[in-house]
């Protein structure tokens, strides 16, 4: 698994290949040995909870924008020895708050520190998340 030095290069991932996604956690190894659960009702989940990293058909901004925009909304899962990394894998499900679950899971990229920090920089510069948007 590579190592990503910027939030451009992970742009540069997204627009390459799909389907890719953003998962914060102790990492794939960790994740592999290891079964997913819904934490409120104790079911066990037939993948790993993941955010989408290729940007969506409507989305007209930049892809950096969008990949800021997944890495920010689950940036704070980002503790106590967990993670940023991309995957790649095949949705078997959806999870409790409606996210892609991921089987046969292939490791693409590590994200560093670094780039998360860049990717909420952007995020408050370009995004108004105080209104509502709708």
């Amino acid at each position: 698994m590579r190592t990503v030095s910027s939030l451009a290069e992970v742009a540069d991932l997204a627009t390459s290949r799909a389907p890719l996604f953003v998962r914060f956690s102790a990492g794939p190894e960790a994740d592999s040995s290891e079964v997913s659960r819904d934490h409120e009702s104790g079911c066990e989940l037939p993948g790993l909870s993941v955010n989408p990293l290729n940007p969506e058909p409507w989305f007209d901004r930049p892809v950096q924008h969008w990949v800021a925009r997944q890495f920010v909304q689950y940036a704070h899962l980002g503790e106590n020895g967990r993670y940023a990394w991309v995957l790649a894998g095949r949705v078997v499900g959806r999870g409790p708050d409606c996210e892609p679950l991921v089987a046969d899971v292939e490791p693409v990229a590590r994200i560093p520190d670094e780039v998360v920090r860049e990717a909420r920089d952007l995020y408050e510069d370009v995004f108004d998340a105080g209104q509502d948007g709708t």
